[in-house]
């Protein structure tokens, strides 16, 4: 169990990287940066669907989506130059206690 969220952490850090990257491929007219963002998805969603063989697919895609928008807000307020806000924050709070709740739902 311990190696599927390993896994299921690999897939979040990827998605994030390649959503990170989107912004660069300007559209899709980039090709380099365009394969970077369409390779990572695609190893995201391959490692996604090697864990939930492991997990229950509602834990594993609560945390994979909830994680990863909590995390790809934070990098773009920290990199992308993307603005933080009251709104923003009680809106990524929500996020987090509702994949908390999920996983604690999914234990019973």
């Amino acid at each position: 169990m311990y190696a599927a969220f390993g896994l299921l952490l690999a897939a979040i850090a990827i998605e994030v990287v390649a959503t990170s990257a989107l912004p660069r491929t300007a559209g899709f007219r980039d090709p380099l940066w365009s394969a970077v963002v369409i390779a990572g998805y695609a190893a995201s969603i391959w490692l996604l669907a090697v864990v939930v063989q492991r997990l229950p697919v509602s834990t594993a895609y609560a945390l994979w989506s909830g994680v990863g928008t909590a995390a790809i807000a934070f990098v773009g307020a920290m990199w992308l130059g993307e603005s933080w806000d009251v709104v923003k924050v009680c809106g990524l709070a929500l996020i987090v206690v509702g994949v908390v709740v999920l996983n604690l739902q999914g234990a019973h």
